[in-house]
């Protein structure tokens, strides 16, 4: 598989704090990768490490397969557009504007491409309006459309819906999901709103106190996440026995409680079951939520 952004061991140390205490993860190319994680657990810092505003103090990463420590790391983050934390715009300025000036800072030629990419954001029809009078939602996608400048190929947004309302949320959703599939740009989303990114991310990272505690698929997480009978009885050995037959999947947890997947015929079930001595106590339907398997995953605590 090849990653866009690898770190290996990544620490950043303050005086006496440690903010990051060794993260490696790998983001695949073509993914949309969500970085979870509590507000302090790490997010930020990891951004603007490989953003190149601030140095790690150990560990190493790769831009596409390019080390930090390379002098042409400059060139690998001239594929990267990113936003750190707020939007990176002039609010004294109309949208094509800011456009213009994020342009001229990259010594771009010209400014074709501008028209579309205001479109490509939804920012077309804004004109002569200055961003300080820009919903939170317009600012954010013009904030990503300042990112986009220069065709990079691989995206950065830090808690890109936080303090949105949900049709600020459904539109940078939707810009995320078209950038993703119509230009194939690879993009690493941090937040803490795991429900959301739920319904964008390909991949996940979850860290807390400043490491990497999972990384998965959404398919992993999907499996980890779905519906399931859990059962109780007597002894599983049996259960696994009738369960073989059945051609059921399951999980046994400890010798007496199981996890099926799908819907066993509970008549069945139970008969096959008192055939080899086993008493079926109890069958009760599980479905656990991204937040409680969030916070099974770092132990406790809130997911805010």
């Amino acid at each position: 598989m090849e990653y866009v952004l690898k770190t290996n061991e990544l620490k950043k140390e303050y005086r006496k704090f440690t903010a990051l205490s060794g993260v490696s993860m790998n983001v695949p190319k073509g993914a949309i990768y969500g970085f979870v994680g509590k507000n302090g657990a790490g997010k930020t810092t990891l951004i603007r490490l490989i953003c190149g505003l601030q140095s790690p103090t150990g560990g190493d990463f790769e831009l596409y397969g390019i080390k930090n420590t390379d002098k042409n790391i400059s060139r690998s983050r001239r594929r990267m557009g990113a936003v750190v934390e707020t939007p990176s715009i002039y609010l004294d300025m109309t949208a094509e504007d800011n456009l213009k000036q994020q342009y001229r800072i990259l010594g771009m030629p010209s400014f074709d491409g501008i028209g579309e990419l205001l479109k490509l954001v939804g920012l077309e029809n804004t004109g002569r309006k200055k961003a300080r009078n820009f919903s939170l939602g317009m600012r954010q996608r013009l904030g990503i459309a300042v990112a986009l400048c220069g065709n990079p190929d691989f995206l950065v947004l830090d808690e890109p819906i936080n303090g949105l309302d949900p049709q600020g949320i459904i539109e940078i959703r939707e810009l995320i999901l078209k950038l993703n599939r119509e230009k194939q740009i690879t993009v690493l989303i941090s937040s803490h709103i795991l429900d959301e990114l739920a319904r964008l991310a390909t991949h996940y990272g979850f860290i807390d106190s400043g490491k990497i505690v999972r990384e998965m698929s959404a398919d992993e997480l999907m499996a980890a996440c779905r519906k399931c009978v859990r059962v109780t009885v007597t002894d599983t050995k049996p259960l696994v026995t009738v369960l073989d037959e059945m051609g059921m999947e399951y999980k046994i947890i400890d010798s007496k409680t199981a996890d099926i997947y799908g819907k066993p015929n509970i008549t069945k079930l139970a008969a096959d079951l008192s055939e080899k001595g086993c008493e079926l106590f109890s069958m009760q339907e599980q479905d656990e939520s991204l937040e409680s398997f969030y916070i099974s995953l770092v132990g406790g605590g809130s997911n805010e």
